[in-house]
């Protein structure tokens, strides 16, 4: 059996040290033997589970929720420390207020001489040149196990983990050693939670790959990340040029990083448009009716969000099922525009805001961060016009180059927003050669000629398709900040407005070209979307049903396209660089990473 010292299982990136102005606030009492077991096996993750109460489930943790479901099937009262009778107790819990310890145990058995707890393992034990041997996470659980006995009045000198994967049992003693690592473990572990900052990943570690939090974590994209220097970069360099062009600064070189998050999400948005349906709900799925009859039924688990257009109806059980399933509800008025949620619990992690709410009372921040933001879209907007346009003018393009320069090393915000709206105001002025021409065909009251930006109401039919792609682009963003525990309504680019989600908008601003003037484009240049498919209200131009549901195709399909992320060097969807965007963004705030970079392609 390894006695390895707490030390050497804790050696790499982990250390306690204080947040910066922020405590973490009160701790349950108790500390369950699972948590300890996940301090050992990775300081992040206890502190992502314990502390910030993040959990996301993987094939694995629902693998083992299973295996435990049929253990804890019959529970089992535990005799009287002494009494004379055999003991098989199953799913027994037990706390220990010495140690502040609690721990429900899948297995005692024994006698009135002493007790043996067994704790049941999805996995392998670790192999050794001599017997398998339990893994030191492993090791320590079962000591915390063995802690909680004894201050029950139990004697335990032994205990016993079965790894199904290899149905071995292997036995671990319970003597000084284990005693004294499982002790300190405690001690690091309570320290860390109520009074550190959350410890650095993983460096290329193994254990990574198989994590449920890897999408959260993030590990190799943190750690190559925060490597780099804090000053702001050159202006005169473009997102590629600092990531590992030939021209980039020297030492700045980017190396690719494995790809640990999925490429795409297999879950899918449901989109709700028809008028007058009703959303219900039997067992796992989701039933759309028109009155008595049935137009669709989908199941829960392939959905990630679900979306109404106008008036749609969700019966309590629709809602309750979605809500617990931490599904969004997204609601759009009929002629789409966003004005709401419908969601769980949600922002769990108040840390992370009380970061984001301190950071956006400083002005320096905020320009860090916005100058990122529209240095990038600015260079997307140029990045669209040179793959779509008949012939981008020279003189804009070089005009777009320059306003990126300036809006880099902007000295406030408003500066700022001048440099971003001239640049809009150049690129939109040049949209319309991005538009294949419409040849012959019968005449209708809608063209696709474009002489400018307008909204609030738009006037014409590309931007009514614009302001429609924004809206469906802030829902996402919006959704994403909920997700990662950011308050969308508080941003660093866009200042506070009642009922604006700020923040969201700011992440908007990188991807307007990338992902909504794209599906635009898209929609008509492939006639998914014609004349005929918008009607006039009044002043503005509205989209018809089947108008409307073209464009979220286009959306989509633009959402699930691939690629290539520009820091870290690997293929995602635009969906799943949203997430690590604004996950990236949550690294500077927790001051993990030392400023911001806004996404470009090439």
């Amino acid at each position: 059996m390894s006695n390895r010292p707490l030390s050497k299982v804790l050696t790499g990136p982990y250390s306690i040290q204080a947040a910066p102005g922020l405590q973490r606030g009160a701790l349950p009492e108790y500390l369950p033997a699972r948590m300890l077991n996940e301090f050992v096996y990775c300081p992040r993750l206890f502190f992502y589970e314990w502390v910030e109460g993040l959990f996301a489930p993987s094939s694995d943790t629902i693998e083992g929720e299973l295996r435990h479901e049929k253990l804890e099937v019959r529970t089992d009262a535990m005799p009287e420390p002494g009494a004379e009778e055999k003991i098989h107790s199953r799913s027994v819990t037990l706390s220990s207020e010495t140690h502040g310890l609690i721990a429900k145990i899948d297995l005692v058995e024994g006698d009135s001489s002493a007790v043996v707890p067994v704790d049941y393992k999805k996995g392998r034990p670790q192999e050794t040149d001599d017997d398998p041997q339990a893994w030191p996470a492993d090791r320590i659980q079962m000591g915390a196990q063995a802690l909680i006995l004894r201050d029950n009045g139990y004697r335990c000198d032994e205990a016993v983990l079965y790894y199904d994967a290899t149905r071995q049992r292997v036995r671990v003693a319970v003597d000084d050693a284990l005693v004294s690592d499982t002790i300190a473990a405690l001690d690091a572990a309570r320290a860390l939670a109520e009074h550190g900052s959350i410890p650095p990943p993983l460096v290329d570690s193994p254990k990574c790959p198989r994590c449920s939090l890897v999408g959260i974590c993030l590990p190799d994209e943190t750690t190559q990340w925060s490597g780099l220097e804090a000053p702001e970069p050159d202006p005169q360099l473009s997102l590629f040029d600092r990531a590992g062009n030939p021209d980039s600064q020297p030492g700045r070189e980017a190396q690719q990083v494995r790809r640990l998050v999925p490429a795409r999400d297999d879950l899918r948005p449901l989109y709700v448009t028809g008028h007058g349906l009703i959303i219900g709900k039997t067992g796992d799925v989701l039933r759309i009716r028109a009155r008595d009859k049935a137009v669709q039924e989908v199941r829960l688990g392939e959905i990630s969000q679900v979306n109404v257009f106008g008036n749609v109806q969700l019966t309590a059980s629709a809602i309750e099922g979605l809500c617990r399933a931490d599904k969004p509800v997204a609601h759009f008025s009929y002629g789409g525009w966003f004005y709401g949620l419908t969601q769980g619990m949600g922002l769990r992690n108040v840390f992370l805001r009380r970061r984001q709410f301190a950071l956006a009372e400083q002005p320096l921040f905020c320009l860090g961060v916005a100058r990122q933001l529209t240095a990038a879209k600015i260079r997307n907007q140029r990045t669209m016009l040179r793959r779509n346009h008949i012939e981008p003018p020279p003189a804009l393009m070089a005009q777009l180059r320059r306003a990126a320069h300036r809006a880099a090393a902007a000295a406030d915000l408003e500066e700022l927003l001048g440099i971003e709206g001239t640049a809009a105001r150049l690129y939109f002025g040049a949209f319309a050669g991005m538009l294949k021409s419409e040849e012959g065909g019968e005449q209708r009251e809608f063209s696709f000629d474009f002489l400018g930006r307008n909204r609030r109401p738009p006037r014409d039919p590309i931007n009514a398709l614009l302001s429609f792609a924004y809206s469906l682009l802030t829902k996402d963003l919006t959704i994403i900040c909920h997700c990662i525990g950011f308050d969308p309504f508080v941003g660093y680019f866009h200042q506070p407005r009642f009922g604006r989600p700020a923040l969201a908008l700011d992440l908007l601003e990188e991807f307007r070209p990338l992902i909504a003037d794209s599906a635009v484009l898209s929609a008509i240049n492939t006639r998914m979307v014609t004349p005929g498919d918008f009607i006039r209200v009044g002043a503005a131009v509205s989209l018809k049903p089947a108008g409307r549901k073209a464009l979220i195709r286009a959306y989509e399909q633009r959402m699930d396209t691939l690629v290539t992320h520009p820091l870290f060097g690997y293929r995602v969807n635009y969906r799943r660089v949203l997430e690590i965007q604004a996950r990236l963004l949550a690294r500077v705030i927790e001051g993990e990473a030392p400023r911001y970079v806004g996404f470009e392609t090439r």
